[in-house]
């Protein structure tokens, strides 16, 4: 049992570090650019240009809350409503000739598909918060037979 209690802990811990990097990434990218030049910029595409980071996180997340049977139902939907604004946002702009450059990035599409990506980023930074609530709780327990049940 303590073999199972602390895979679980280094599968939460490992899930959180792997969701929380792309987004590390994206902040400490726009205060380094943003210092040297004077100017707010951030690149918001990071946490899915570095989506792999992201995905393998979030099986990672997924198996410890299987495991343990703590924030498996919230991050059973963070995971799904992530994966289908991400996809959606691509789709989108494919379909609408955003992502080709035929149509310019500009108007109600263009909104849209940034509304919808924002859901992804949204999705991102709960599972990073999930992530650290699950690894808390993990860390708290000594053994698997004392994880709480919420």
């Amino acid at each position: 049992m303590k073999d199972k209690a602390r895979t679980t802990r280094i599968l939460a811990i490992t899930g959180t570090v792997l969701v929380g990097l792309p987004l590390a990434f994206m902040l400490i990218t726009s205060a380094v650019v943003s210092i040297m030049s004077g100017i707010f910029r951030m690149d918001y595409f990071i946490p899915a240009e570095l989506f792999l980071l992201v995905a393998l996180g979030a099986v990672l997340l997924f198996w410890a809350a299987l495991r343990s049977r703590l924030y498996l139902k919230p991050l059973i939907w963070i995971i799904g409503v992530g994966l289908v604004a991400l996809i959606g946002s691509q789709g989108i702009a494919m379909a609408t000739g955003l992502a080709s450059g035929e149509r310019e990035a500009a108007g109600f599409w263009f909104v849209f598909v940034i509304i919808i990506y924002a859901l992804y980023v949204v999705g991102v930074i709960i599972l990073f918060i999930l992530g650290v609530r699950l690894s808390r709780a993990l860390l708290k327990a000594k053994t698997s037979t004392e994880i709480p049940a919420i």
